[in-house]
């Protein structure tokens, strides 16, 4: 049996309060709060899994996906978003500064959509990534939300639940029919 780690009360906590924190917890730190993220279902893995093979497909030398890396926004903020796209040169740095994010995509679970739809909009924009990604379900399809950053701010540039197609940051394909139906098929229908 697993034990749940004894945090620290805050009600506002900071990058320097992470420090505190065992190392092998999973978190985000929010506009002060501080979240404890629960393990992924499959369903939400295997999207994120496509969504990095998309990206990857015709990525220059230069960029590179990953998965479930810590970004440094400011004293308030250390998100943890599902897929990135960033500098391979900088691999060894953990949380990696938010400038180096080119995108950022998530995928949008119970816990999460208020944070992913909302909070953290406002926060990518306004630390200068360029685009951000949400993919999140309704019923049997999946919808992904594309926002550019134009000035300070993130405009949906793309909604779809068809065959996602892009140039931002690259020439990225993203069927998501086909993904939804192969997580069914894997998993069954999602329950309501």
């Amino acid at each position: 049996m697993t034990l749940a780690p004894i945090l620290p009360e805050r009600d506002e906590w900071t990058v320097d309060d992470l420090a505190q924190l065992p190392p092998d917890l999973r978190y985000e730190l929010i506009n002060g709060r501080l979240i404890i993220l629960s393990s992924p279902t499959f369903v939400h893995q295997k999207i994120c899994v496509e969504t990095y093979r998309a990206l990857e497909q015709n990525c220059p030398p230069d960029r590179h996906p990953a998965l479930d890396l810590s970004l440094k926004v400011d004293s308030r903020n250390e998100p943890r978003p599902d897929i990135l796209v960033v500098d391979p040169a900088r691999g060894w740095r953990s949380p990696l500064p938010i400038e180096d994010a080119l995108v950022v995509v998530e995928v949008v679970s119970p816990s999460s959509a208020t944070r992913d739809q909302r909070d953290k909009v406002k926060l990518y924009a306004r630390a200068g990534v360029r685009a951000y990604w949400v993919i999140r379900r309704d019923r049997d399809r999946l919808i992904l939300t594309e926002r550019t950053l134009v000035g300070d701010i993130h405009r949906i540039t793309t909604e779809t639940d068809g065959v996602f197609v892009t140039d931002v940051p690259w020439k990225v394909t993203l069927d998501l029919p086909a993904l939804m139906d192969r997580c069914i098929e894997l998993s069954g229908l999602p329950e309501d």
